[in-house]
């Protein structure tokens, strides 16, 4: 019962996916990610306000995984500063990474549905994608620190 439940959130996302498009403009960072095992890319923009971003959007093409966990990233780091973004990403690969969090008290929101990827080692990439993604665009920022060489 609750394994349909995470399924329908999942196939919600990816077909309405929150936050798809583009932001324009001269203050927005912008990065293109292609997943290295399936070929699914991602084009994540960011705008931020100092140490917070503000807003976030996603374009791209791929599984359902990969769509549905880019809706969820944005929706979970849109108006976060990028110290508990760095803290929620780390908290969404251990649930990817080894099935369960090791924080209860980091809200993951509808990435919670996400947590079966767990046991299809073959699909991790696919949820993780839209992180990396992120890591790639902030690897400069000082602030934000998700122990990752990408």
């Amino acid at each position: 019962m609750l394994d349909d439940l995470y399924r329908k959130v999942v196939m919600d996302h990816a077909k309405y996916k929150k936050n798809y498009g583009q932001l324009d403009g001269n203050e927005i960072r912008k990065v293109h990610y292609k997943n290295p095992t399936c070929g699914d890319v991602i084009t994540l923009y960011i705008q931020f306000e100092g140490d917070l971003i503000e807003n976030v959007a996603f374009e791209g093409e791929g599984c359902s995984i990969s769509m549905a966990s880019s809706s969820m990233m944005t929706e979970l780091i849109k108006k976060k500063d990028l110290a508990a973004v760095a803290t929620i990403r780390s908290e969404f690969e251990k649930l990817i990474r080894e099935g369960e969090q090791s924080n209860d008290l980091i809200d993951l929101g509808d990435a919670l549905s996400l947590q079966g990827v767990h046991k299809l080692r073959a699909r991790h990439n696919c949820a993780l994608m839209c992180w990396q993604a992120l890591d790639k665009a902030l690897k400069d920022t000082e602030t934000y620190n998700c122990n990752k060489d990408y």
